[in-house]
């Protein structure tokens, strides 16, 4: 199981991690949550109902991952579809939030839940919902990974890939494959057989 995914009774998915990788992993997540921001608690006494119709921001936020992480449904070339994508994002944006939260909190729990082996890895297993989880966590780290390292459909030639091992975003590079191998193979194992 050598840092892929592989399929469990049930719909699952379990990987052998070692003490590096599952240190690497939570530490992104934590990044992850500290970027995405934290939740709007609900306030004791105040009604679960208001909490659902509760209005987010209208505006995209200025970050480039947090962009790309919750981009416009709508183009900005006009007034009209400016409006509309404000008006998307007021009603979406907290429920978008919560899930990104969620699913990367899965991920630390799974992590930390996680006991050693001899070696000093683990064999992470998880349910269907978790895999779920964790193919969530996954997606939002590398595309916000692939922002800061400004990725582009244009670097299909692969020269951020070949990045001198003095370059300083040498080691993001390498997280960013890594995680986009660990992503592909968790898909692969949620895919029904054929």
């Amino acid at each position: 199981m050598a840092g892929r995914f592989e399929p469990l009774p049930g719909g699952g998915a379990a990987v052998a991690l070692d003490e590096v990788e599952i240190s690497i992993l939570r530490s992104l997540a934590v990044q992850l949550l500290e970027l995405i921001g934290p939740g709007d608690e609900p306030v004791e006494g105040e009604d679960p109902l208001a909490a659902l119709f509760a209005e987010g921001p209208s505006e995209p936020p200025a970050d480039p991952a947090l962009k790309r992480l919750f981009p416009d449904a709508y183009g900005d070339e006009d007034e009209e579809l400016r409006a509309a994508a404000a008006d998307f994002r007021r009603y979406t944006e907290n429920d978008l939030r919560a899930r990104k939260r969620e699913d990367a909190l899965a991920v630390i729990r799974s992590l930390d839940a996680l006991s050693p082996t001899g070696e000093g890895g683990a064999v992470l297993k998880l349910t269907a919902d978790e895999s779920r989880s964790w193919l969530g966590a996954l997606n939002d780290l590398r595309l916000t990974i692939g922002t800061r390292l400004e990725v582009t459909d244009e670097d299909e030639s692969g020269e951020l890939y070949r990045l001198p091992d003095s370059d300083p975003r040498k080691p993001m590079v390498m997280a960013y494959l890594w995680l986009g191998a660990l992503q592909e193979s968790l898909v692969e194992t949620l895919m029904p057989g054929d």
